[in-house]
C-alpha cells in the first residue's frame, strides 16, 4: 500500500477504536465501524477500505438462556451437514427438501471436511481418483418450531451421514441504516429478509 505503518492486532475492531480514543493516540488509526467512531469520539478518515466489496462479517450471539423457537415472528435456522458416500446428488436432494416446502435459503457454503479433505479411491479403474468431501453450511428462513422445517430436516437426515442444527434464532428485521429513516421505511420486506 506504500504507507510506512506498523500494524497492531486487537481482539475486535471496536476495542481498537476504544484503545485509540482512551490513549489519545493522535498518530494512530483503527479500522472499525462508523458506530465505533461515534461511540469513542473519533473521526472517520476513510470508509469502504476493504479489498473485497462483497466481504461481510457474521457474528454469533450466545445466550445463557436458550431462545425457544417460535412461529409468531420470522426466524432463521443454521445447519451443517455432510455425506460420507460418493454421489453428486446430495446438494440437489437438500435443495429439493427445502424447495418442496417453500422454505427460502439465505446462505449455502461448502467447505472441505477438515479431517478428510481428499479421499483416494482405488477401484478397478487404472490409477486413482481424488474426491473432495465437503461440509455444507446452510441458513434458511424458518423456525425449528415450524413443521415445514422439521419435515425438511427429517428428510435430509435420511440421506446424509451428519446433520446438526447450529441454531434457530429470530431474524433481525431492523433496517441496516438506522440513521436514515426515510430509506428504512421504503425498503421492501424482501430486502429486509435477505439482510436478516
Amino acid at each position: 500500500m506504500g504507507l510506512n505503518v506498523a500494524r497492531e492486532a486487537h481482539d475486535d475492531t471496536a476495542g481498537a477504536a476504544q484503545h485509540v480514543a482512551a490513549h489519545s493516540l493522535r498518530d494512530t488509526a483503527a479500522i472499525a465501524s462508523a458506530r465505533a467512531a461515534e461511540l469513542y469520539g473519533l473521526a472517520v478518515l476513510a470508509d469502504g477500505i476493504q479489498d473485497d466489496a462483497s466481504n461481510v462479517t457474521r457474528f454469533v450471539m450466545l445466550a445463557r438462556e436458550p431462545i425457544i423457537p417460535r412461529t409468531d415472528r420470522p426466524f432463521k435456522t443454521s445447519i451443517v451437514l455432510a455425506h460420507d458416500r460418493e454421489g453428486t446428488s446430495l446438494l440437489f436432494k437438500v435443495l429439493s427438501a427445502f424447495a418442496f416446502r417453500d422454505i427460502s435459503l439465505t446462505k449455502i457454503e461448502s467447505r472441505p471436511h477438515r479431517h478428510r479433505p481428499i479421499r483416494l479411491v482405488d477401484d478397478a479403474n487404472v490409477g486413482t481418483a481424488k474426491h473432495f468431501e465437503y461440509m455444507f453450511y446452510i441458513d434458511f428462513q424458518a423456525s425449528m418450531a415450524d413443521v415445514r422445517a422439521q419435515n425438511a430436516l427429517a428428510e435430509i437426515q435420511e440421506f446424509t451421514s451428519f446433520l446438526r442444527v447450529l441454531g434457530s434464532y429470530p431474524m433481525d428485521m431492523t433496517p441496516w441504516d438506522s440513521m436514515a429513516p426515510s430509506s428504512a421505511s421504503s425498503s421492501s420486506s424482501s430486502d429486509q429478509q435477505q439482510r436478516g
